[in-house]
């Protein structure tokens, strides 16, 4: 069990006592535990072995034994308990958005909901309008939150599906170690006559070569399974090993050369093993997109080539291809990057020798949108710093949430003098790393900041974001973000549509307007990083490019871990064919103090 998965069953132990009615003291104790656990910068189990969770700020003795019990055994007795008392559909229905533990608990008690299809049936009769707080408003919005969430059921966060696979991924390449090389050649395959071509290594090894496929390798933003492809000459064994994998919830096939398991998390993983030789074309073929194939497929048959998951064919002849660059010089093609195979112009781009130089992590040299327990993060202000500066950026930008933003324990005037005063001190500690002052400002409705002039003053850079009434229709809501942009102090517009993916849609806008007026004032638009969000959508990055907008890559980090989540960002954005060029924070410091201080100006 890992920090994440702890905080998770915290969490939902959280809202099950919540629905239960129990005492708002115990409630909020696990929501805290939740958060804290999460946003540690160190393994849990740390403090498990040295019998040291007592240590933690916000973890009591009952919250303690929990997470023994759930690091030392997988499980936990009290959550399976409170699970068994209420009924399963329960803690589905606070998956939708906007539903929350308070209102599932009066839709359960007063009206005996007990799943999402109950619930979508109740509103269609209209019943809530029977609630006290349930008016046609809110029932017209769970309608859309259910229809949202049906859409997307099944599918899963890029940084949930990455997590999962990395952790198979490294638990079968240990078979290299546990499966012997043969005794005797293997028997001729005589359905497959292509496997029995030497090709490649010439070892025994478990696997030769492994890669993760499918949605996850060209970095959509959510997938709906993972595809993992081996090259080997032990396909009965390696089949055995994977579904023995620990996280297997269940088995739905084991074939010789095909297996799919249902992970604990609810994820399918879908294994297959070819020859080395097959590996490059499989690895291709696997990848995808459909879309992208077909359009491949159609350029070599004119070039009188066949091409499958099994190799380029000319007539019955194998062409030898290594790997897939080896392939598309074949075609004739540059070789395309994974995150590109959409069919949206990368095939026309390849042929001309037009593909962009795609960003890649190393290019961002700081960040932005950086939280602390001065608002709603998790981590204090010298952690966030620290890890900033370990992972070897040049500069970070502080940025709590503004006054208005209650929800979220927004500075007062007061609270943001008190912070500032703590940065003059940081800033004489950490000499490495350059700390830029600023502020998450709320967009409010009529466009205004959420500042006076003075204030927005005192930092060197300003996010403006929207965090509420997102129901405004398009033309309020273009009206209502250019007018933002149009304030001299806004650097950056942040979460541009406001998503949250498989949960909340974003808002709509006009989104040509959007990009002439940031075009206009020189702002940046924000492409946020958190797992959560990938705001801007990658669709729409080719637009903003075309128009010369800079985009900035930010973690919107509540905790030290979240600073991590660039990473996600760098791969929407590769896939948004964005160029180091393009991003706002691929600049130096000296060079983005410049920039700072030009647009202060």
């Amino acid at each position: 069990m890992d920090n994440k998965e702890i905080a998770r069953i915290l969490e939902a132990i959280a809202e099950l006592l919540e629905i239960k009615g129990e005492n708002p003291f115990k409630v909020r104790a696990y929501y805290n535990g939740a958060r804290i656990v999460e946003g540690m910068g160190q393994d849990i189990t740390d403090y498990v072995e040295k019998d040291a969770l007592r240590q933690i700020k916000g973890i009591g003795e009952g919250l303690a034994e929990k997470i023994k019990e759930l690091v030392k055994t997988g499980k936990c007795k009290y959550y399976s308990e409170l699970k068994k008392s209420l009924p399963a559909g329960i803690l589905e229905l606070l998956d939708l958005s906007g539903l929350g533990p308070k209102r599932a608990k009066i839709l359960y008690e007063k009206l005996n909901i007990k799943s999402i299809a109950h619930l979508q049936r109740a509103c269609e009769k209209g019943k809530l309008l029977q609630l006290e707080g349930f008016g046609e408003k809110l029932q017209a919005k769970i309608l859309e939150s259910i229809k949202h969430y049906n859409r997307f059921k099944g599918y899963f966060l890029i940084s949930e599906a990455l997590e999962e696979s990395n952790k198979f991924v490294a638990y079968l390449k240990k078979l290299k170690e546990i499966i012997p090389p043969p005794v005797y050649p293997p028997k001729a395959d005589q359905a497959n006559p292509l496997r029995n071509r030497p090709f490649g290594p010439k070892t025994g090894d478990g696997i030769i070569r492994i890669e993760v496929a499918g949605s996850l390798r060209r970095h959509k933003e959510t997938v709906h399974d993972i595809d993992i492809l081996i090259s080997t000459k032990h396909h009965g064994a390696i089949h055995e090993a994977f579904t023995a994998y620990p996280q297997v919830s269940q088995v739905l096939a084991k074939g010789e050369t095909k297996s799919s398991v249902i992970l604990r998390s609810g994820i399918q993983v879908d294994l297959r093993t070819v020859s080395d030789m097959e590996f490059p074309y499989a690895l291709y073929y696997f990848t995808g997109s459909k879309e992208h194939n077909v359009a491949v497929r159609t350029i070599a048959k004119r070039k009188g080539f066949k091409i499958s998951e099994y190799g380029i064919f000319k007539g019955k002849r194998l062409i030898p291809c290594k790997n897939e660059a080896e392939m598309f010089k074949v075609l004739g093609l540059h070789y395309i990057p994974p995150e590109l195979r959409e069919n949206r112009g990368e095939i026309e781009a390849a042929k001309s020798g037009k593909l962009p130089n795609l960003i890649e992590r190393k290019d961002i040299k700081g960040i932005f949108h950086v939280h602390s327990t001065y608002s709603d993060g998790v981590a204090p202000l010298e952690d966030m710093i620290q890890r900033a500066e370990a992972l070897g950026y040049e500069y970070v930008g502080i940025s709590d949430h503004s006054q208005s933003a209650s929800y979220a324990n927004g500075l007062s005037e007061e609270r943001l003098k008190k912070q500032h005063k703590e940065l003059d001190r940081l800033e004489k500690k950490f000499r490495k790393i350059r700390i830029f002052r600023g502020i998450e400002s709320d967009i409010l409705k009529d466009g205004a900041l959420d500042y006076s002039d003075r204030i927005l003053n005192t930092f060197d850079f300003v996010i403006g974001s929207i965090h509420s009434r997102f129901g405004m229709i398009e033309k309020e809501m273009t009206k209502r973000i250019c007018n933002a942009m149009s304030h001299p102090r806004i650097t950056i517009l942040g979460h541009p549509t406001g998503r949250l993916l498989l949960s909340r849609e974003g808002y709509t806008f006009d989104y040509g307007a959007i990009f002439e007026t940031a075009k206009k004032h020189g702002v940046a638009i924000e492409l946020n990083a958190n797992p959560r969000r990938l705001d801007l959508d990658w669709r729409h990055l080719g637009e903003a490019k075309a128009k010369g907008i800079l985009l900035c890559i930010n973690p919107d980090a509540h905790s030290v871990d979240g600073l991590n989540d660039v990473a996600y960002g760098v791969g929407i954005a590769r896939k948004g064919w964005l160029e180091r060029k393009d991003v706002l924070n691929t600049m130096s410091v000296s060079e983005m103090e410049q920039f700072l201080a030009k647009r202060k100006s």
